[in-house]
């Protein structure tokens, strides 16, 4: 059962775009008594891997001539890999899945620069492009065999208007991810679900407590090996700081009394599995 909890508060420390980390140290009140917790939960050893499973990163504007943004895209958040490597290493993640964003849409030089900068850091989910020319199944399979990519997410706000995920080009560009042994990101029957970017589901400020049953409900429901923590950076970042997004699933997780072998497999252990990842080997001291 989940804990009641009266009151939530939080610290008011401000999160600049530029800076990933928050100082975050919250009250919670349960009836006439006050607990205080530090958030020093990243801090305790641990021997798997922490792996973010829904996260973007465009270019810069001083890369943006190299890697133009897409038409109407632009981005008003920093979210070059710099920066999320600096927020990555303050957390203390380990990896991530690069979703493809839509600020480069269907163009995946960035991401894929990335990848290959990165090849023990990131893994790559690719962008499925509805094009009527059939020019996305071949970029599909250029992007998986050539490329690496492990993952493509279908985006029905992507197809052409008035057609639907399921049409020809949609069938065809599924049909192949099936072939090539790659995860397809939306709804199906074998599913995934990805507890990410809390802020935006949440109806209380950070640490997010309300969704304690919604976490207790999905592993209930699905096993912790069918979950996935994703950051949604960088738009958390100014929310409650990068390091905010991983700590609170910590303490929703505390909160149900979650094993820490179901919490290992929300924060990396499903996503290494799902992806067939090479992040799958336990973490060095």
């Amino acid at each position: 059962m989940a804990l009641r909890l009266n009151s939530v508060f939080s610290s008011a420390s401000v999160v600049s775009p530029n800076n990933c980390l928050r100082k975050a140290t919250f009250n919670l009140r349960r009836g006439g008594a006050t607990i205080r917790i530090r958030m020093a939960l990243s801090e305790t050893p641990s021997t798997f891997k922490v792996i973010d499973s829904h996260l973007h990163v465009w270019a810069s504007s001083q890369e943006a001539g190299k890697f133009p943004y897409s038409p109407g895209q632009e981005p008003n958040l920093p979210g070059h890999v710099d920066f999320l490597l600096q927020c990555m290493e303050e957390a203390g993640v380990d990896g991530a899945l690069i979703v493809q964003p839509i600020n480069h849409k269907f163009d995946h030089s960035y991401v894929t620069s990335v990848l290959k900068k990165y090849p023990a850091k990131f893994f790559g989910c690719c962008l499925a492009n509805p094009a009527d020319d059939g020019s996305g199944l071949k970029q599909l399979e250029h992007l998986v065999l050539k490329d690496g990519y492990r993952a493509v997410r279908f985006n029905p706000y992507l197809w052409p208007s008035g057609e639907k995920m399921t049409n020809e080009i949609g069938k065809a560009i599924f049909k192949r991810a099936g072939e090539l042994h790659v995860p397809v990101n939306f709804m199906c029957m074998k599913v995934y679900v990805k507890f990410s970017a809390l802020f935006r589901v949440s109806r209380t400020q950070f640490p997010y407590l309300d969704l304690s049953p919604l976490l207790s409900q999905v592993v209930s429901s699905f096993g912790a090996n069918r979950v996935i923590w994703g950051s949604d950076f960088p738009f958390v970042v100014p929310e409650c700081g990068y390091k905010g997004a991983k700590d609170a699933v910590q303490l929703i997780a505390h909160q149900i009394s979650l094993p820490s072998s179901d919490l290992e497999w929300i924060m990396g252990r499903t996503a290494t599995q799902l992806f067939q990842s090479h992040l799958i080997t336990a973490k060095q001291d």
